[in-house]
């Protein structure tokens, strides 16, 4: 891999983990498209440590709030996570609803890491062995257009009224759920946990910080695995140098794209994405059916 795919691919993860498009579709998609070979598992580990470098970076103060406050309430783990009054947000301190919050996301990463465990060796044999290239496009494309199809309802039927202090157990559950689906490339992870969190009543801001921070010990996760994997295998030295360059550029265009995200939705709707996803499944189906590559 030379410096400009370790760069031009870092943009991708920076950008596509965060906004509500797919990763691991787009990081299928452009090396099929420029006829690339596969990143390698040193490259991997390098934009999962981008990626969770741009999430502690811009969350650090909320992270940092909740790993204090969570063990001194785990004996009043039960009370916390009781259902709030549906009206008005529990009157709790800061901790406590930091706490909750820790708590909530606890819930909420339980699926993915089930999925993760269970689901991930078998999803990696269907779309990325050796000549299924075709068929990881393909599902790609069509999961892009269903879920920006799907994101398009959420928007319109949503009652954005809802903040974090007003979710409930089910509710994380449910966006964990939703987070799960997110192994299979065109999913999206924070589009799914954007579309139900959505679904669940919250505002736009609220429901992307949620899938913002719920998916922190995921990246986490799969960052540790991706540089346990490297350690075993081994880098040469072409490889590190495209490991620091396309981490470094995960790093900074993640941060970028999770402020730039946060302040878009304050005065926008999603829809953007919903046609970006539409249009580009369309236009990968097309390709297809050209018989391109």
């Amino acid at each position: 891999m030379s410096i400009l795919q370790a760069i031009v691919l870092g943009i991708v993860q920076g950008l596509t983990e965060f906004l509500p498009i797919s990763s691991s579709a787009h990081l299928t998609i452009v090396p099929w498209l420029f006829g690339w070979e596969e990143p390698g598992l040193a490259f991997d580990a390098a934009l999962h440590l981008g990626t969770l470098t741009a999430v502690f970076t811009y969350f650090w103060r909320d992270l940092f709030g909740m790993v204090c406050a969570l063990p001194p309430a785990l004996p009043r783990m039960i009370p916390l996570l009781r259902d709030p009054s549906p009206a008005f947000p529990r009157p709790a301190s800061i901790h406590d609803q930091q706490a909750r919050l820790a708590l909530m996301i606890g819930v909420g990463t339980i699926p993915g890491l089930l999925a993760g465990f269970f689901g991930e060796g078998a999803l990696e044999r269907f779309f990325h062995d050796d000549g299924q290239k075709t068929r990881a496009i393909l599902v790609s494309a069509v999961l892009l257009i269903a879920v920006g199809l799907l994101l398009w309802v959420a928007e319109r039927v949503a009652a954005h009224h809802r903040t974090l202090q007003h979710l409930t157990w089910r509710d994380a559950l449910t966006i964990g759920l939703a987070q799960a689906t997110a192994l299979i490339p065109g999913v999206s992870r924070s589009g799914a946990t954007l579309i139900a969190g959505l679904f669940s009543g919250l505002s736009r801001s609220e429901a992307l910080r949620f899938s913002f921070l719920l998916g922190t010990p995921l990246i986490l996760g799969a960052g540790l695995k991706s540089v346990l994997d490297t350690v075993q295998a081994g880098m040469s030295s072409t490889e590190v140098s495209t490991f620091l360059v396309g981490g470094l550029t995960s790093a900074l265009v993640g941060f970028a794209a999770i402020a730039g995200l946060l302040r878009f939705v304050r005065t926008s709707t999603f829809s953007v994405f919903v046609i970006y996803r539409v249009a580009l499944g369309v236009s990968l189906l097309l390709l297809l059916a050209a018989g391109f590559r």
